[in-house]
């Protein structure tokens, strides 16, 4: 009890006790204040998108100009298949890549070449990669379609995958691997039968942040897909899709475009929300398991 008397008499522990409080005392104001900012537009969207959520919203096409009633039928059904394609395409270039870092990476100079262009893309605007679409595909068909939007997005969706299952495949134990390889097994068999498979709840979590990451992107559609006002299930033709309705509706004069915004950013919200929820529940459930 005396040496604990000595010590928080001491001078040089009460300054640094002093500065930890200070330092836990802003940490914390700075977390209320996320905290408050997030809840208070999770409010807002929340009192002014649930009117706008009705059956209408899921069974009519957007609205012409002026007139009442409509909804986002062909926006939502847009996003889910250009979303859906771009999942398909970044899914399975994003594992492989992945293995390929995880097995070869360390050893090779285009293993280090592929991560710094890995980690470039993963901080890189994604209005870029919607102008650099735009250049490479829309300029030369001449037209805008579903396909180039899914292409755009996708673009954004592979860095995510592909670090993800780096990483994930990193955790694997060395002996696990040394184990498959003394019976015999070869390189490529170890890395899909034995190392993806023994992460597989986390490389499902990073397919699902990819495609909550690209569920809400807007800036490459606007130079790729652009919008359609009816329905149309054709990729390959301009495709309405929710992020870029929300983004026009939304700067629209008319009070029902305006209820519809509100409605998509509703229903987008939520949705990466389950996707979020979703991932951490897998993950959580492989890491206790």
């Amino acid at each position: 009890m005396e040496n604990i008397t000595l010590t928080a008499n001491n001078p040089v522990y009460r300054g640094r006790l002093l500065r930890h409080k200070i330092g836990i005392f802003f940490s914390s104001v700075a977390m209320a204040f996320g905290i408050g900012a997030l809840l208070w537009i999770l409010f807002i969207l929340i009192g002014k998108g649930v009117s706008a959520i009705h059956w209408t919203m899921f069974t009519e096409s957007t609205p012409a100009p002026g007139s009442d009633g409509g909804g986002l039928a062909n926006a939502i059904v847009g996003s889910l298949m250009m979303v859906g394609s771009a999942t398909l395409i970044s899914t399975p270039v994003g594992i492989l890549a992945g293995i390929y870092l995880a097995e070869y990476g360390d050893k090779s100079w285009f293993g280090g070449l592929t991560r710094f262009v890995t980690d470039i893309m993963l901080s890189a605007p994604s209005i870029v990669i919607g102008l650099f679409v735009y250049a490479v595909y829309v300029a030369n068909v001449k037209h805008f379609s579903g396909w180039a939007g899914s292409i755009a997005i996708s673009l954004i969706a592979i860095p995510v995958v592909v670090r993800t299952t780096d990483n994930m495949l990193g955790l694997v134990p060395a002996s696990l691997r040394e184990a498959a390889f003394a019976l015999g097994a070869p390189r490529w068999k170890v890395a899909l039968m034995v190392r993806l498979r023994a992460v597989k709840a986390g490389v499902v979590t990073g397919i699902l942040l990819a495609v909550a990451r690209i569920s809400g992107e807007t800036a490459p559609l606007l130079f790729t897909a652009l919008n359609n006002q009816f329905f149309s299930a054709n990729m390959n033709k301009p495709m309405a899709n929710l992020p870029v309705v929300i983004y026009q509706f939304a700067m629209s004069p008319y009070d029902n475009w305006r209820d519809l915004a509100w409605g998509g950013a509703l229903l987008i919200t939520f949705s990466v929300l389950g996707l979020n929820i979703l991932s951490r529940t897998l993950f959580n459930q492989k890491t206790q398991h």
